[in-house]
């Protein structure tokens, strides 16, 4: 994709294209660098997240209603029709949980994350119910990007501000 074609909120987000000097905000999925300013659309794409996510985890609960029918036609018991919907619930719970802190903070496990990645999963509904609570307050893992790019910049400015110029460009004092 050339720079020509490709959109303002991949191609450095605020500034319109141009590469400034200094650290680079982390792009979020969905919403590019537009987070910063909040520009293109920004809103729009957090209802249309929002929207979304809620439609998928309807949807989710309807294919899970089904599921649950089809072990009632299969008159597997009710102990099995009870432990299925406490898995759901359990885990949903669990993903909900994790997603939520994941939009605040950095995992300080990955293995332990990856370890519950298969929980997550089967949690999904949870999941998907998180980015859309997210979605009515900011663009989900908004306020840890910000937060990480502030101190970025702020550190960046301080190490531009105690220079003191280019010490090969000084004028060297002339010896008598």
């Amino acid at each position: 994709m050339s720079d020509e074609e490709q959109t303002p909120s991949t191609t450095g987000g605020p500034t319109g294209g141009r590469t400034p000097a200094g650290p680079q905000p982390e792009e979020i999925r969905l919403f590019g660098t537009t987070w910063v300013d909040h520009s293109g659309a920004y809103t729009l794409r957090r209802v249309g997240l929002a929207v979304g996510s809620l439609a998928a985890a309807v949807a989710a609960c309807f294919v899970l209603r089904f599921a649950y029918e089809g072990l009632e036609i299969a008159a597997v018991g009710g102990i099995v029709n009870m432990l299925v919907v406490l898995m759901f619930a359990v885990c949903s719970a669990i993903a909900f949980r994790k997603t939520w802190e994941g939009f605040g903070r950095r995992p300080t496990d990955p293995a332990r994350e990856e370890s519950l990645r298969s929980l997550k999963a089967i949690g999904f509904i949870g999941s998907l119910l998180a980015y859309c609570v997210r979605c009515f307050v900011e663009a989900p893992g908004e306020r840890l990007r910000r937060a990480e790019y502030d101190t970025a910049l702020a550190q960046y400015e301080k190490r531009r501000g105690t220079r003191t110029g280019n010490p090969a460009a000084r004028k060297k004092p002339k010896r008598k």
